[in-house]
């Protein structure tokens, strides 16, 4: 004979799927949420693998692309899409594998145009009251970029302070041209302006133009007793990639005047005062494989720069320059960092003039000097060099426990020196006296990334110097884009 059952019963009903108790609202609503957007995640994933399959069994279909409509790009011009489209079409007798490929070629040239913020492609079936079965229109919805931008900053470092207006216009004329100009007033460059129109030349969009034309005001008297002023036109070709090697040939012309002396100023500073001007043919090649431009951890960085100037105007010189990047991890955290660069000015027929000698010293070069304070000097004045190298090793760390920190610390070595050139002496010979009496700077320091910009806070001191270096003991700020 059974027991009868009498309420109330507790439930033996275990909670399905994670259940939380009822009484707790906002856990069963969080609870039922997740549960219906694995629902929904899962029937996507079906849908799209039925998708794949459909379409992995039906890669061979005979398909002709009748037309490529790009909608939506109301601002640029027909005649440029035909020419960025034209050449990635597939031939006549094609398939929906070759159709799907078209497809994803012509999207990546149209995003490479910088012009479009969305664009997503489709396939539909012809339009054309002619077409044949398997013609199909591949359609583009685009959204454009906004045309116009306009950006004001301050910036504070190497013991100068700048504010500047940038304002951008893409898409000029409808072909992907943009027109950049940039105004900057500070405490050391007291005036700078630089305007630039660029375009692209090819299909491919790998190869670009550009006519810029600038102006700067800037006050030298911390190391050279002047002012510089420099006017000018720049025209440039750029064509490849940084990964594998990017080439730019420029012409310029330029008008430059050292003035503004102070009553200090050198006799040699004296003699460079006046109007003089450059028209110059120079080539750069650059090559960058670093996993990062400010604190890379691995990868190479190259760059090779030549110059001949005296197709007119007062300057008559071949100039050349050099710099390269090493980086490698040593382990979790740390990498080391070793950076060279040299430079070479040969005049022709005249001497060198003061605007296109080398400068160096300071928190972006040789650390633990102050800014352009090595080399040749006249009194109080550096009058610049013809002839220099520098080197850096660095030791690069994150903070511990927080390596996603923008911030980082190293510890480094520089040394380098500049020279004049001896015309009565070899190259060679002027050369290696340039290698064997360097001056060496070694310090610590912290690094914070501030795209597109590096800066630097360091404690370093002058380890081997000569009589006219201005070598700093103690904390110096560094902010710019390379640093060695």
């Amino acid at each position: 004979m059974s027991a009868a059952l009498r309420p109330p019963l507790q439930t033996s009903s275990s909670p399905r799927d994670g259940e939380p108790d009822p009484s707790d609202l906002q856990k069963l609503r969080d609870w039922q949420e997740q549960r219906i957007a694995r629902k929904l995640r899962g029937e996507y994933e079906s849908a799209v693998l039925q998708l794949a399959e459909l379409v992995n069994d039906n890669l061979q279909t005979p398909l002709r692309v009748g037309a490529v409509r790009v909608e939506g790009a109301h601002h640029t011009r027909r005649s440029f899409l035909n020419s960025l489209i034209h050449p990635l079409l597939p031939p006549d007798a094609s398939t929906l594998e070759s159709v799907l490929h078209t497809s994803r070629r012509i999207s990546h040239v149209l995003n490479k145009t910088d012009i479009f913020q969305t664009l997503e492609a489709k396939i539909e079936k012809s339009r054309d009251v002619l077409a044949q079965d398997g013609n199909v229109d591949i359609v583009f919805k685009a959204r454009e970029k906004g045309r116009l931008y306009l950006k004001t900053s301050t910036e504070f470092g190497n013991a100068e302070g700048n504010a500047s207006v940038t304002g951008r216009v893409r898409n000029v004329f409808g072909g992907a041209e943009s027109f950049e100009a940039n105004m900057a007033f500070g405490t050391k460059t007291r005036r700078a302006l630089h305007a630039v129109l660029s375009a692209p030349l090819t299909s491919t969009l790998d190869t670009t133009g550009e006519i810029s034309v600038f102006g700067t005001e800037r006050d030298n008297t911390s190391y050279a007793s002047s002012s510089e002023g420099l006017r000018g036109l720049r025209a440039v070709i750029r064509t490849g990639a940084l990964r594998g090697g990017a080439h730019e040939f420029a012409y310029e012309a330029a008008l430059r005047h050292v003035g503004g002396l102070t009553p200090t100023a050198s006799l040699s500073m004296r003699a460079a005062a006046g109007q003089t001007s450059k028209s110059a043919l120079s080539h750069t090649w650059t090559r960058d494989t670093r996993d990062d431009r400010h604190t890379a951890t691995r990868g190479m960085y190259t760059k090779l720069f030549q110059q001949f100037a005296g197709l007119g105007g007062d300057a008559s010189f071949y100039k050349a320059e050099a710099e390269g990047q090493i980086s490698r991890p040593l382990f979790s955290g740390v990498s080391v960092s070793l950076g060279a660069r040299s430079g070479l000015l040969w005049s022709i027929g005249r001497p060198s003039l003061f605007p296109d000698r080398f400068q160096l010293g300071g928190p972006v070069s040789i650390r633990s000097f102050r800014a352009n304070s090595l080399g040749p000097r006249d009194g109080v004045d550096s009058v610049g060099g013809e002839l220099y190298w520098s080197a850096g090793l660095s030791v690069i760390s994150n903070i511990p426990r927080k390596p996603h920190w923008p911030i980082k610390t190293h510890a480094y070595i520089n040394a380098g020196r500049l020279d004049t050139l001896d015309k009565s002496r070899t190259l060679a010979d002027n050369v290696a006296d340039c290698l064997s009496r360097p001056s060496v700077s070694a310090g610590v320091g912290l690094i914070y990334r501030f795209d597109p910009v590096r800066v630097e806070l360091n404690f370093g001191v002058p380890l081997v110097a000569s009589k006219s270096d201005g070598g700093r003991r103690g904390f110096q700020l560094g902010m710019g884009l390379d640093f060695l």
